[in-house]
C-alpha cells in the first residue's frame, strides 16, 4: 500500500494565527518557508504572495490582549514546503 501525501498547496495567503480566516492547519503538518527579497525568514505570521507583503512581529511589543504586534514589509514573497528531516538509521 502506499501512502499519498495529501498536504494542500501553499495558498496565496497564509497566516499563523488559528483565529485567522486565512490559516489552514493542515499545511502547517510540514514546515512552510518564507523567502522575502531572497532571504529566508523565520518570524513571518502573515503572508501574500499576490499583494507581495508578509507581516512580521515588532520586537516583544504585544498589544493588550497579548497578541504581537506587526509590521506589514512589502517586497517579493517566496512560499516553500520545507523538506522533512531524515530519519537516524538506528
Amino acid at each position: 500500500m502506499t501512502e499519498a501525501n495529501t498536504t494542500p498547496a501553499l495558498p496565496d495567503r497564509l497566516s499563523v494565527d488559528p483565529r485567522s480566516p486565512h490559516h489552514v492547519a493542515a499545511i502547517f503538518e510540514q514546515d512552510v518557508g518564507i523567502r522575502f527579497n531572497g532571504k529566508e525568514r523565520f518570524d513571518v505570521e502573515e503572508y501574500c504572495i499576490s499583494e507581495g507583503w508578509i507581516r512580521v512581529p515588532v520586537g516583544k511589543t504585544v498589544d493588550r490582549k497579548g497578541r504581537p504586534l506587526t509590521v506589514k514589509l512589502k517586497g517579493t514573497v517566496e512560499a516553500f514546503l520545507k523538506p522533512a528531516p531524515a530519519a537516524p538509521a538506528a
